[in-house]
């Protein structure tokens, strides 16, 4: 069996999620740092009826709402931008992929499976928008920290 290891703190083992934007002239994209956990979600819709020579309800799948969510710690570059030349998501930063309604693309690298290389891993791909921004900061979290949707247009790309 080969579980999914993502190795926290270790260099390129690690669960990690590149966003650039879609159609832009990004050539290394914006490594999104500090993520604290990771949901990948896809829900197919179902529709159901009743008929009236069954006792039971009939249903049949429909399309997929897919998206990424995860809360991520808030580092000032990434969430609000930089002034790299040429790469468009790392001028926007997260915040600005937001607010601007930027379509992105993503890669999420889930981690190896025996936490020692990185070419047995999986990436999940895709393309869609960043959501679900929400910055919390408490005496009992003192840093700054939000969740992040990614929602998708379109179906995922598993390589």
């Amino acid at each position: 069996m080969a579980y999914i290891y993502p190795a926290p703190g270790v260099s390129n083992i690690q669960a990690v999620l590149t966003i650039t934007t879609n159609g832009g002239t990004d050539t290394v994209g914006l490594v999104v740092p500090a993520l604290q956990d990771v949901t990948v979600n896809n829900a197919n819709d179902v529709f159901t009826w009743t008929q009236l020579d069954s006792g039971s309800k009939q249903q049949i799948a429909t399309t997929a709402t897919n998206s990424l969510g995860m809360n991520i710690v808030l580092e000032q570059d990434t969430f609000f931008g930089t002034a790299v030349s040429g790469e468009d998501a790392q001028t926007a930063g997260i915040f600005g992929l937001s607010k601007d309604k930027t379509k992105i693309d993503f890669e999420l690298y889930l981690g190896s499976t025996d936490g020692a290389s990185t070419s047995d891993g999986k990436t999940i791909s895709g393309s869609g928008y960043v959501t679900g921004l929400a910055p919390t900061v408490s005496a009992d979290a003192p840093v700054w920290v939000s969740p992040i949707t990614i929602t998708v247009d379109g179906d995922y790309t598993v390589s």
